[in-house]
């Protein structure tokens, strides 16, 4: 129930942190106090997702590393680069502009995985995607502040990356190999994980909109149709990238949903830790994470009652397509 309506959830948890002191209920804010454990509470959410991860989901990673990099690269390269086009075409400030190049740096999201199995996907390489991407996340996230936020970047992209290394990278291999050598905790974490992940991510969202309110008011016409576009071109990178590297369509349908749907959640509390003086670049993360929830589910249920054509040998010659 919560991983299906985790859109209706977002909707619904976000409009209650946002209307929370119009209700009267000023005397105490859960989703404000909570603000100063955003950071751990992205680390338990990877934790989560490193105990989900299957061990033959690190192996399928390693045996087709060819296509698992191409995808990985096509993310990480076109990603920032809208980013930043889309930044610049609406002409948006020092903070915000900063912000909405977090949306574009940061890893795919773990709904990007459900929802390719809606949309009859490729589920294990929209999971080896994920996989990939978020490891080398310390690698490419730093390279590509520095690239593109050249003079105004004031932060160390050293300290970006240890940041993602104990709050991203560390946890997803703990819960990995916990998961592997202990199976009593691999049982439980397989009904307890995905809930524990979501749940997460939600807070941390609805947490940011609680934090936020003002700022999001103010820039939710301009920054909404900057970030769906972002997120469009993201998809149609996604889908024109596998087209062109001869892809499979349930492979392209993976990528397009992984590229497009952005591990934002993870974005907002870097944006936090990063510029914990400048509240305004948590407000492009914030936003993505709601827009491409809606969009990928729309996506995925339009691809849903689009039959998927049998893959050729030619077009997938090394990732074998999910049924």
């Amino acid at each position: 129930m919560l991983q299906r309506y985790l859109l209706a959830w977002l909707s619904l948890l976000c409009l209650v942190a946002y209307f929370w002191p119009q209700w009267g209920l000023t005397s105490f804010d859960p989703f404000v106090e909570s603000t100063p454990y955003l950071s751990y509470l992205i680390i338990v959410t990877m934790f989560a997702i490193g105990a989900l991860l299957p061990s033959d989901e690190v192996r399928n990673v390693a045996a087709h590393w060819p296509t698992v990099l191409q995808g990985t690269l096509l993310q990480y390269t076109t990603m920032p680069l809208f980013a930043y086009g889309v930044g610049r075409l609406f002409g948006f400030g020092p903070e915000l502009m900063v912000g909405v190049i977090i949306v574009g740096c940061v890893p795919g999201a773990m709904a990007s995985n459900v929802l390719t199995l809606a949309a009859g996907g490729n589920v294990s390489y929209s999971v080896s995607l994920t996989t990939s991407a978020t490891l080398l996340s310390p690698l490419f996230v730093p390279a590509a502040f520095w690239l593109f936020l050249g003079k105004s970047l004031t932060v160390s992209p050293v300290d970006v990356s240890i940041k993602l290394l104990y709050q991203v990278v560390g946890p997803v291999v703990i819960g990995h190999l916990l998961s592997r050598r202990l199976p009593k905790f691999q049982s439980a974490m397989q009904w307890l994980g995905p809930v524990i992940a979501n749940l997460t991510i939600l807070w941390i969202v609805a947490a940011v909109f609680a934090n936020k309110r003002d700022a999001i008011t103010g820039h939710a016409s301009t920054l909404g149709g900057a970030l769906l576009l972002i997120n469009v071109a993201g998809y149609a990178a996604g889908f024109l990238g596998g087209k062109a590297l001869r892809f499979s369509e349930p492979m392209r349908r993976a990528l397009t949903l992984e590229i497009g749907m952005q591990n934002a959640g993870l974005g907002t509390v870097l944006a936090s830790q990063l510029y914990p003086d400048e509240p305004s670049t948590m407000v492009p993360p914030a936003l993505y994470t709601f827009g491409c929830m809606l969009t990928g589910t729309i996506l995925a249920q339009f691809w849903r009652l689009r039959p998927v054509e049998a893959p050729s040998v030619k077009s997938s010659p090394i990732m074998v397509d999910d049924d």
